[in-house]
């Protein structure tokens, strides 16, 4: 599976950013593509996630409400919508892919950058 992230870039609090992750591979159906992002100093952080079905989501806590994964059959995409961003959301955003009974996501793409202004 290979992953590319793009949509990343410069927003004042409040706004909003649409992350794009384009994926490709054989037996997509079988994996769940998921958005991690890493804050400078701090861990990496699981955001949110969707089966490559559609059928199942998952958020952190501090996204619920604001944040809405889902994924373009046409464009093979895993899209991530972030409204009403705010600082604490600055970080280096990722996408990555797992078998859905893995446990470690073994595919990973490259960064794409989200600065959230006050």
């Amino acid at each position: 599976v290979q992953l590319q992230a793009s949509g990343g870039g410069l927003v004042q609090a409040g706004g909003s950013l649409r992350l794009s992750c384009a994926a490709s591979g054989r037996n997509l159906i079988q994996y769940m593509v998921s958005w991690f992002r890493q804050a400078p100093g701090k861990q990496r952080e699981f955001v949110a996630g969707i089966t490559w079905s559609g059928q199942a989501t998952r958020y952190v806590d501090s996204v619920k409400g604001r944040f809405t994964v889902s994924r373009d059959k046409f464009k093979n995409t895993v899209d991530l919508q972030m409204n009403s961003l705010k600082p604490e959301d600055t970080a280096l955003y990722y996408c990555a892919a797992k078998v859905l009974d893995a446990s470690n996501f073994g595919y990973w793409g490259q960064g794409t950058l989200v600065t959230v202004s006050s």
